[in-house]
């Protein structure tokens, strides 16, 4: 396996775009270097493609990959344009949005599913650990950013936490695996048994959707609504922000969610936190940001984490002195960290 360092993302992306203008039946008419070097067995594009789309989110993402790169039962000898046409079919989108949107981040993800399959191991102390201290250049100085590669719900005193919403700021139900549904968990308060006595985080967005006139509609995306910890204050959490990131779809279980949109969530959350700092004891000094977008949004993690490093870069510009947290779902994620960042 090559060392993912020299794996250029860009060439890897080109690659890809190379294969789903060929399908599988023409892939030895391409010149695919960095992809028949990851192939295992050696050379066999087709099978790396078809367990790196096996290894995406089931849903739309996966669909969407399997139809653009001819994976899907079918489709292997069907012409680009004709699986263009049922890709964007699944995103219920035309086919010049799903070409000029869905199509770069499925094969953005399908890409970053390649770059950390093709990351050599790491020694096993560096593979179990959910921290890291990175220190990010920047103008000549040094920006100490705390990444966290865990659950967010064990997270331990950081004074805010920003919570990915839909424009609804309707909380997920609290049964499923999504950020906002692990603080929408742990935020509730429990009696003696572990019976929810009240679901705080979800009573409290309802009060500030009245008190702003907003329940039952969209609110502008970059949107951020703040709320207590609720339960979460136990472990040094004092305030949930809650960012309007994900526009639904009508008529799909699915989202968009566009990385404009992003920096403008974080730029709010911000500013909130600059907003709300004097006003609790000890002040307000950390923030923690998961990867917006990168979950059923459907955004590569990189492509998110420049989005959100847009608003931080900028706040950093003006000087400020956040102390500032990173949250991922994998481990593996802090490797794509790091180097999105050029951190040491």
């Amino acid at each position: 396996m090559p060392d993912s360092a020299d794996l250029d993302r860009a060439a890897l992306l080109d690659e890809l775009r190379a294969v789903r203008r060929l399908g599988p039946l023409r892939l030895r008419e391409a010149a695919l270097p960095r992809l028949a070097a990851l192939a295992e067995p050696p050379g066999d594009v087709e099978e790396l493609l078809r367990r790196a789309v096996a290894r995406l989110e089931q849903g739309s993402l996966r669909d969407a990959a399997e139809y653009t790169l001819g994976l899907a039962p079918g489709t292997s000898d069907w012409p680009a344009a004709e699986r263009r046409k049922y890709a964007a079919q699944v995103y219920s989108v035309s086919v010049e949005r799903f070409r000029r949107h869905q199509e770069l981040l499925v094969l953005g993800r399908l890409a970053d599913q390649l770059t950390q399959a093709a990351d050599p191991p790491e020694p096993s102390w560096q593979t179990v650990s959910a921290h890291r201290l990175l220190r990010v250049p920047h103008q000549g100085r040094t920006v100490r950013v705390h990444l966290h590669a865990h659950p967010v719900d064990l997270l331990r005193d950081v004074d805010v936490v920003v919570s990915p919403s839909n424009v609804y700021l309707a909380l997920a139900e609290a049964y499923k695996s999504s950020v906002s549904a692990a603080l929408r968990r742990a935020g509730a308060l429990r009696g003696p048994t572990g019976d929810v006595l009240e679901d705080r985080l979800s009573v409290e967005l309802r009060r500030w959707l009245d008190e702003h006139g907003a329940a039952g509609r969209p609110v502008p995306p970059g949107t951020v609504a703040p709320t207590t910890a609720g339960a979460l204050e136990r472990q040094g959490i004092r305030r949930i922000y809650h960012a309007a990131v994900a526009v639904p779809r009508a008529g799909t279980n699915d989202y968009d969610v566009h990385p404009a949109d992003i920096t403008r969530c974080a730029a709010r959350a911000l500013a909130l936190l600059t907003e709300e700092h004097d006003a609790h004891r000890p002040p307000l000094r950390s923030i923690c940001f998961p990867l917006l977008g990168a979950g059923r949004g459907g955004l590569a993690s990189e492509l998110s984490l420049r989005a959100l490093w847009a608003a931080l870069e900028a706040e950093l510009s003006r000087g400020a002195t956040w102390d500032l947290h990173l949250l991922v779902h994998h481990p593996a994620q802090i490797r794509t960290v790091i180097r999105a960042l050029d951190a040491n």
